[in-house]
């Protein structure tokens, strides 16, 4: 075997740039990119996204019998229709800002995988809700529906402000190339959502048709590319 020469020793002492070198890889390879949690995270909103559809279902047999029993029974859906469209917008509006918040992150912390992990949670409760509220819309107990239907977005409000506060307060999360303006409006922005849908909340131990009036009006607003950051 060959001795190890006065190069190879000088290359392996602590302040060498080979070192230096080797410690930068290990340091690259530790670090966590936000490729896999935004997949995963993916996967999560187009499974939720796509069990709302489910909740639509064709009319009993004895409805089809004629064309106006099964056009009668095709409008007593509109609740489904209801839900369907709104939880629909919500949960794509989620995805779009949870992608705009995700391109800004350089490095996935453990907190950040952590309130990622609650968020989705409450996305993939997202369709049970939706389902109570078709069930009860209309009927005497449709204060409930939209009360637990305005309380899981209230939820979702609060975990995408912490999932926010992850980002922009971790050790190294957030890129350092991002404009403080847009840290700001999006600050703004997810600041709305709790409080706002806690106003929904309370309009619906009002009223019913408050509280839904309340819920559509904010994701109307949600809509707008400022809400994201984009």
């Amino acid at each position: 075997m060959a001795e190890p020469t006065a190069f190879d020793e000088a290359a392996d002492e602590p302040g060498s740039a080979r070192a230096d070198r080797d410690r930068g890889s290990e340091r690259a390879e530790t670090r966590r990119g936000p490729e896999r949690l935004e997949a995963f995270s993916d996967g999560v909103f187009a499974i939720a996204i796509t069990l709302l559809v489910l909740e639509i279902r064709v009319p009993p047999a004895q409805d089809l019998d004629t064309s106006a029993h099964l056009l009668s029974a095709l409008g007593a859906l509109w609740p489904s229709y209801l839900g369907y469209l709104v939880s629909f917008a919500t949960i794509g509006i989620m995805w779009a800002n949870h992608h705009n918040l995700i391109r800004l992150v350089a490095i996935v912390s453990h907190g950040l995988i952590l309130s990622n992990l609650l968020l989705l949670l409450i996305v993939g409760f997202v369709p049970f809700p939706t389902a109570l509220l078709a069930a009860t819309l209309g009927t005497p107990t449709g204060q409930i529906g939209v009360l637990v239907y305005a309380g899981t977005f209230v939820s979702i409000a609060v975990a995408f402000n912490v999932l926010w506060d992850q980002v922009r307060r971790g050790r190294g999360v957030l890129r350092p190339d991002v404009d403080r303006r847009s840290v700001d409006s999006i600050t703004r922005s997810y600041r709305l959502g709790p409080p706002g849908f806690l106003v929904a909340f309370v309009a619906a131990l009002i009223n019913p048709a408050w509280g839904m009036a309340v819920i559509i009006g904010l994701v109307a607003l949600y809509l707008l590319p400022s809400s994201s950051g984009a």
